[in-house]
């Protein structure tokens, strides 16, 4: 499939992005702003093929030499800007990888696109450093800041780049890709759809996990019992999901699926509108214990779970203090 075609949703980003391009009216920098998994990283990498594509009609038209060596990660004038520290873009990086660099023209291209991916990882120094390149850019620089947290760059930054927010993709969307690309059963697709909420990143991570039902079992174990164990035995339980590789922050969400699960049957007694179909007596059983007030209180304390783990808090502290909440919730 060419071209932009392939891309899930964004329908408006594309457009826009496409019609810059008719127009010869590309701006020198963008930002892609969306949570991980939204698909930023595939639309910014297409649009960079685009601009660079050599070949007639619509672009990319993933035939040229330009486009063949962008899918092969070899376009030279396609620059990724990598960073050795985990949490940081220091000065450093931005200086040789993009400052220092911008004056070579473009050695086979209309263009020369830079590419920074998790851009909210510039520490201040580094942002006042490609300031500078922003500002007074050669006419043939692109820029394109991948970022799950624009807020994060200042406020010169934000202005003079033009921000592109990536929507959730609709749940119809979704369910159609899982279908084409990842094999599971229809009521697995169910629970990765209201799980991933538009992120087709998130929908695919969870169902191509070889631990799938694993996951899903500890997590349902964990609700079921919850009630009954002491924060010794929830912290060790929680411990042990981590190893599955999955993102603490994944595995909150799907806990945030059964309590919504568990909210919309008590308000209706409607098991075909639940996502754990399979689960439907556990999830009555809860509904006869939790009020409707509590249930909100559970929903709202794994948000804020969701918000300190991104802010770094301590992992076992934040986990305890949710499971107490569910606990007394009960």
């Amino acid at each position: 499939m060419a071209g932009f075609d392939h891309i899930i949703g964004h329908s408006d980003v594309v457009e826009h992005l496409k019609n810059a391009m008719k127009m010869d009216k590309v701006s020198h920098a963008y930002i892609f702003n969306g949570e991980k998994g939204c698909g930023k990283n595939t639309l910014a990498r297409e649009f960079a093929k685009a601009l660079q594509c050599q070949g007639e009609g619509e672009r990319p038209c993933g035939q040229c030499q330009s486009c063949r060596q962008a899918d092969g990660h070899n376009q030279p004038d396609i620059i990724e800007v990598s960073h050795d520290k985990p949490n940081t873009i220091g000065v450093d990086d931005i200086r040789e990888q993009v400052v220092g660099d911008v004056q070579v023209r473009p050695y086979s291209s209309p263009y020369k696109v830079y590419i920074i991916p998790e851009a909210e990882k510039m520490n201040q120094q580094a942002q006042n450093a490609l300031l500078k390149t922003i500002e007074e850019p050669p006419e043939y620089v692109v820029i394109l800041l991948l970022t799950t947290n624009a807020a994060s760059f200042l406020p010169t930054i934000l202005s003079r780049c033009v921000m592109l927010n990536m929507k959730p993709a609709s749940d119809e969307l979704v369910r159609q890709f899982l279908m084409e690309h990842v094999q599971i059963p229809d009521y697995e697709a169910d629970i990765c759809v209201a799980f991933a909420q538009g992120n087709i990143g998130k929908a695919e991570r969870l169902a191509s996990s070889e631990y799938f039902s694993e996951i899903k079992g500890a997590a349902i174990h964990l609700l079921t019992h919850v009630k009954d164990m002491d924060i010794g035995e929830i912290s060790q339980s929680v411990k042990a999901v981590t190893e599955f590789k999955l993102d603490i922050r994944d595995y909150l969400d799907l806990l945030a699926v059964w309590f919504r699960d568990v909210l919309y049957f008590k308000a209706t007694s409607d098991a075909n509108g639940i996502i754990f179909k399979e689960n439907v007596r556990a999830i009555t059983g809860q509904t006869r214990h939790c009020s409707y007030e509590g249930l909100e209180q559970i929903l709202e304390g794994i948000r804020k779970a969701k918000a300190r783990l991104t802010a770094n808090v301590n992992f076992d502290l934040t986990m305890e203090l949710l499971f107490l909440l569910i606990k007394e919730n009960q």
